[in-house]
């Protein structure tokens, strides 16, 4: 038994078996040096006494002899139990290990996967940050595009032009046309089968609206939409004065927004400021709404060159059918035609058969009634002819 291993640990003292050995001996040679004195004691006080000390000094030692033993298996037993829990230990140290390794492969392996993701992500984002950055750019460039106000009259002007361009055929519309009192509306659609045409204007005051944009949502709009309200009805004023011109364009002239917020926001928080229009025969138009119109002005100019062609289709109907009448003619005429030259077919037919009989009876050198009948029913007056052996 090796007595420097562990057998007892008291807080941070170690206790080994060799420890445990040293202590037993002692205790041992103590009991014996107490029972040497008891004897010597026993010895001097009497023969009975020394007798019993003995007895007693004996008994000790089998105890002692016992409890011995009883120290050497304890040892030997907690020797075993350490070597097992040693080799317990051991064993789940070994299987701790692996699955550790196991899982820290495992952990790796999904911490690559999430960081090649991660990357694919990022990669994404960086990519939607670039967008964003290249659209925040142009945000800016519309929005100072928007500020200026000459900017903005051109850009109102160019969204316009390219939705009546879509929408109408060229000789429909014209662009900065000069009216009868010199005023120069942005564009002109030309209605059919009359001179008016329908005004549409492009310039749209949109400085009010901006100052409500950017005003501090605790700070007082009215003012602000005042100014707007103001803004947009002496524009409306102004196009009804201009552009409305009897005999020279139509009752109502159409004013543009070029944005879908704007007339949303007019419709939703400044109704009368469409009513008032309205009633000044002026009609504010967001792109959607005049792309509808536009629309419906292409169907009007169908149905006016329709209705221009009207005469030269009922010509060409009257034509038609005259070629028809002709041609019903010159079928009936083809039809009498198959129909004699059926007949005369059949005719060909008959004296075919006869000159086939007539080779028949040549070759076997008979003449009979049977030739004379056929004479008669032809209508051929031939001679007489003789019969073989008359």
């Amino acid at each position: 038994m090796d007595f420097s291993q562990t057998a007892i640990l008291i807080g941070h003292s170690v206790v080994t078996w060799g420890h445990l050995a040293m202590f037993a001996a002692l205790l041992a040679l103590l009991l014996l040096t107490i029972i040497m004195i008891l004897a010597v004691r026993a010895a001097r006080g009497g023969g009975q006494r020394s007798i019993d000390a003995m007895r007693r000094a004996s008994e000790l030692e089998s105890k002692l002899a016992e409890m011995s033993g009883q120290l050497r298996g304890l040892a030997e037993h907690s020797a075993s139990t350490q070597a097992h829990l040693t080799q317990t230990l051991d064993t789940r140290l070994d299987q701790v290990s692996q699955r550790l390794g196991a899982g820290l492969t495992e952990n790796s392996q999904r911490t690559t996967q999430s960081l090649q993701k991660l990357n694919e992500r990022l990669a994404v984002i960086d990519t939607a940050q670039a967008n964003l950055t290249s659209l925040s750019s142009e945000m800016l460039s519309l929005r100072n595009i928007l500020s200026n106000k000459q900017s903005r009259g051109a850009y109102g002007q160019a969204r316009m032009e390219a939705i009546v361009r879509d929408g109408l055929h060229s000789a429909a519309y014209s662009f900065q046309t000069t009216l009868s009192n010199g005023t120069r509306p942005d564009c002109l659609v030309h209605l059919p089968e009359n001179d008016l045409s329908v005004v549409v204007d492009a310039k749209f005051p949109l400085e009010g609206f901006n100052a409500i944009k950017q005003a501090d949502p605790d700070e007082d709009l009215k003012p602000y939409q005042q100014r707007f309200r103001a803004d947009v009805l002496k524009h409306v004023k102004d196009i009804s004065e201009k552009y409305l011109i009897k005999g020279e364009t139509h009752e109502t002239a159409i004013m543009f927004v070029p944005s879908e917020s704007v007339y949303a926001d007019l419709h939703e928080n400044f109704e009368d400021i469409i009513q008032r229009a309205h009633r000044q025969h002026v009609i504010i138009a967001s792109p959607n709404v005049l792309m509808l119109l536009v629309q419906t002005m292409q169907a009007v100019f169908k149905d006016a060159r329709m209705r221009e062609q009207a005469s030269v289709i009922q010509t060409e109907v009257v034509r038609l059918m005259d070629d028809v009448n002709r041609m019903h003619d010159r079928v009936l005429d083809l039809q009498r035609h198959f129909g004699q030259a059926g007949k005369d077919i059949e005719k060909i037919v008959i004296s075919s058969d006869k000159i086939t009989k007539r080779g028949t009876l040549i070759e076997q050198v008979e003449f009979g009634d049977t030739a004379k009948r056929d004479d008669k029913s032809d209508g051929d007056k031939s001679p007489p002819r003789l019969v073989a052996g008359e």
